[in-house]
């Protein structure tokens, strides 16, 4: 199984982008359960501090995310879990531009697990590119995450990212 993350796509209607990635990833499905539907500390090694989390339908949510750089720790966006199946789909529906963010895992092979990751934003064509170049590079701190290799947020740089936009950009 491959771990470099494929570029995602995306579908337009209107002013709402559905962003899409597909990961194949080599832990089972009990390993990535946990980091990707905000139990404990999951969350925070590759995303977003859990802030608030009631894991079931309709529970609040609130998550904070941490590559904020030098202007301090963001606010946290709260919102509501709109689907909820254990081991196999969380989705948080959040208010601002994030939008929906919705998280479908299944076992892949004998040990692996498929991630598909669909995130529906309503903005114009620049939020739309800069989504997808923040989701690919979170979804390569969730792979490094899952390895054991979480990120520092402490020394976090937005160098990757911009590489990232340029290359969703063109």
């Amino acid at each position: 199984m491959d771990k470099v993350i494929e570029p995602g796509t995306s579908r337009t209607e209107g002013e709402t982008h559905t962003l899409h990635f597909t990961l194949h990833l080599p832990h089972p499905v009990e390993r990535v359960w946990p980091v990707v539907a905000g139990h404990g500390e999951g969350l925070r090694t590759w995303l977003a501090a859990a802030d608030v989390f009631e894991p079931r339908l309709g529970g609040a949510v609130a998550l904070r995310w941490l590559n904020t750089g030098p202007e301090g720790e963001a606010v946290p966006v709260p919102g509501r879990i709109t689907a909820w199946d254990v081991e196999r789909v969380a989705e948080y529906t959040l208010e601002g531009f994030q939008g929906r963010i919705r998280f479908h895992v299944e076992p892949y092979g004998e040990r692996g697990t498929t991630l598909r990751f669909t995130n529906e934003v309503r903005g114009d064509d620049e939020l739309r590119r800069d989504c997808l170049a923040a989701w690919h590079l979170h979804l390569e701190y969730l792979a490094e995450a899952l390895d054991g290799h979480p990120v520092d947020w402490e020394s976090w740089t937005p160098d990757r990212f911009g590489e990232l936009r340029e290359t969703y950009a063109s």
